[in-house]
């Protein structure tokens, strides 16, 4: 029987609109910061850079964030369909106007020491208040409350960078901007990218259809993953998701198959790959040369990715239409981390034993849609509370006050079977305890911990909730890649 409510997509929808995402430009030019600087020769790497077009985003800029450790590169791609063939446009189903605005929006973090990379996604509807400029006739434009996407239709690459610099406070050291119709063929170039989903994944928007495991996705279908916003009821909350997930198989994908040490290959899909960005002037080849030799061990474990936390997802403003409102709070943690080079999560909990990390097993139910009740039947005291909070770490809103059972062999798990989705994912947190049907239980699932109880096993939403919640999900890189086939 399905789960009513907690586990079934809403169906409202936050800003429906018919035009294609093109998110797999902004996953694609991630990996270019690895295919472009992977240190395999100057000459090489300058006769890509003549190719990459140039613009100045900084021009004019005043009152910006002070610089701090780390680099910070804002990836934009934009809502172009100037390069598309019309066989592209029937196959893919990307007809439509463009809006010539920011399509998607990714802020990149680099470490100091270049071993860790945190990528937040800015949502395209963000509220908020454009700030003054004059335009290149000398027209001045007083402030004016408008979603994010628009800075760039409104004042080019320059505007958007003063206003995410004054949404998040951090300094931007570059900017990239990118096309999307080359990176269909960089994907095809790889020998696609594999992506995995627990159930079937169909948009009739974008002609998404996937079924339920494994794919490798080539270039048409990988534009189709990125873009699609109509799988369930999240539209972009839930899209941003998607491409953090193949950004981080791209880079399983360009870091483990010997591309970069292959220097023919790696002229291909580089030419390739960057033959559609534009950068701003500072970044030149010297920059990119160094940053390769940094960056050249970087892996999907040491990348880390987020969405900014969102308290209202149709926060309507007049003139303006339904916009989304960022969670202030749980942002401003996010974006302060960034400015004193901090991953954005706490690292991940290693074994007593000091065994690498347990890897989050997928679920198809979010652990944060789902109310848990820890009850102690064991005689070990504060295993309740220590419970209720691992539980709460990996996910679950628990109720933060366990109570006592009776004395309990076994651990058991109580629910209502109308919410059977959901407890297969309290199952996974807790293999072997022992399901026990409550019907009239309601909602909330009740964790009875027995003498067999070791630990919380962690788990991970393996695709986006339907509804986005109000705090942020960070993960690491191979946290959301394909791995063993799941």
């Amino acid at each position: 029987m399905a789960d009513p409510d907690p586990s079934r997509p809403s169906r409202a929808r936050h800003g429906v609109r018919r035009s294609p995402r093109w998110g797999l430009r902004v996953a694609a030019v991630i990996s270019a910061g690895i295919l472009a600087t992977s240190g395999i020769g100057h000459a090489v790497v300058h006769r890509i850079n003549r190719d990459i077009g140039r613009l100045d985003p900084f021009a004019g800029l005043s009152d910006r964030p002070r610089g701090s450790a780390g680099l910070n590169v804002l990836l934009v791609g934009t809502d172009s369909r100037d390069t598309i063939t019309e066989e592209q446009r029937t196959r893919y189903k990307l007809g439509g106007d463009a809006c010539h605005c920011t399509d998607t929006m990714m802020l990149v973090h680099l470490s100091a020491d270049r071993d860790r990379a945190s990528v937040v996604s800015l949502p395209r509807d963000t509220y908020t208040i454009l700030p003054e400029r004059t335009d290149r006739q000398g027209r001045f434009h007083p402030a004016h409350p408008q979603k994010l996407n628009a800075a760039y239709a409104e004042g080019g690459p320059s505007l958007t960078v003063r206003s995410v610099e004054r949404l998040t406070g951090v300094h931007i050291d570059h900017y990239l901007e990118v096309d999307f119709s080359s990176f269909m063929k960089t994907v095809d170039l790889l020998g696609g990218v594999q992506v995995c989903t627990t159930r079937p994944l169909r948009d009739s928007y974008s002609g998404l259809d996937l079924p339920a495991g494994t794919s490798t996705l080539g270039g048409g279908q990988a534009l189709q993953y990125v873009r699609a916003r109509h799988v369930d009821g999240s539209s972009d909350l839930g899209r941003m998701r998607r491409q953090q997930r193949f950004v981080a198989s791209l880079l399983h994908q360009v870091t483990s198959s010997g591309m970069l040490l292959n220097p023919v290959r790696f002229q291909q899909v580089a030419t390739t790959l960057l033959g559609s960005v534009r950068a701003d002037r500072g970044f030149g080849t010297e920059d990119l040369v160094e940053l390769g030799r940094k960056l050249k061990d970087l892996s999907p474990a040491s990348s880390e990715f987020t969405s900014v936390p969102v308290a209202t997802v149709d926060f309507p403003v007049k003139g303006v239409g339904s916009t989304v409102k960022w969670d202030e709070p749980a942002a401003a943690r996010i974006f302060q981390a960034l400015r004193e080079d901090r991953p954005i999560a706490l690292p991940a909990r290693r074994a007593q034993d000091g065994k690498p990390p347990v890897r989050p097993t997928p679920v198809e139910v979010a652990p944060s849609r789902i109310h848990v009740q820890v009850l102690n039947g064991t005689k070990r005291n504060g295993l309740g509370r220590t419970t209720d909070e691992a539980l709460r770490a990996t996910g679950f809103a628990t109720t933060g006050i366990p109570g006592d059972a009776p004395p309990a062999p076994r651990t058991v798990i109580g629910f209502d079977p109308r919410w059977d989705r959901s407890v297969r994912t309290v199952a996974a947190a807790l293999p072997g305890a022992e399901l026990r049907a409550v019907p009239g239980q309601g909602p909330l699932v009740q964790v009875i911990l027995g003498n067999d109880f070791q630990e919380v096993h962690p788990v991970r939403a393996a695709e986006p909730a339907p509804v986005h919640p109000t705090g942020n999900q960070v993960v690491t890189g191979d946290q959301v890649a394909c791995a063993d086939g799941t």
